[in-house]
């Protein structure tokens, strides 16, 4: 039924949770599972010349928690019997919604999983969670995970 899943992953419990439930359904299904770690566009908002270690810095960090993050999804793939081949995926400078979206478009995903809460927390009540916009953006179905 799904040929390729994308994984929406933050390395957050929920994201762990949405993990194992993509992982179960690539397995089942023998789909192409792409995980997706999306660093959100720097947020320097100073006036006058960037900071250049700032910016340096924010992203080794982003890079890392991307790395971590699909660290527990690989182990969730290699886990399962048989192993679920995986591609791991970071997408720059773009809100996580928009690049997970893009991603599916691009990438010609026909499922898309992610968890429920994630990375947003007081900010995703002001601006609404990332799951909730990529459900009402995505052009395939989106499943989302507790």
């Amino acid at each position: 039924m799904f040929k390729h899943i994308l994984l929406g992953t933050d390395g957050s419990a929920a994201s762990e949770n949405a993990a194992a439930l993509a992982v179960g359904l690539a397995r089942t299904h023998g789909a192409k599972l792409t995980a997706l770690y999306v660093v959100d566009p720097y947020p320097y908002l100073g006036i006058g010349e960037t900071n250049p270690m700032g910016f340096q810095a924010y992203m080794a960090a982003a890079q890392q928690h991307a790395a971590q993050a699909h660290a527990k999804v690989a182990e969730l793939c290699e886990q399962a019997k048989p192993p679920v081949p995986m591609e791991a995926r970071v997408a720059e400078d773009v809100a996580a919604a928009r690049g997970i979206v893009e991603m599916a478009t691009r990438e010609g995903a026909d499922l898309v999983v992610v968890g429920s809460h994630g990375r947003a927390g007081v900010a995703r009540l002001m601006l609404g969670s990332v799951a909730a916009k990529v459900v009402a953006q995505s052009p395939v179905p989106v499943l989302v995970a507790r």
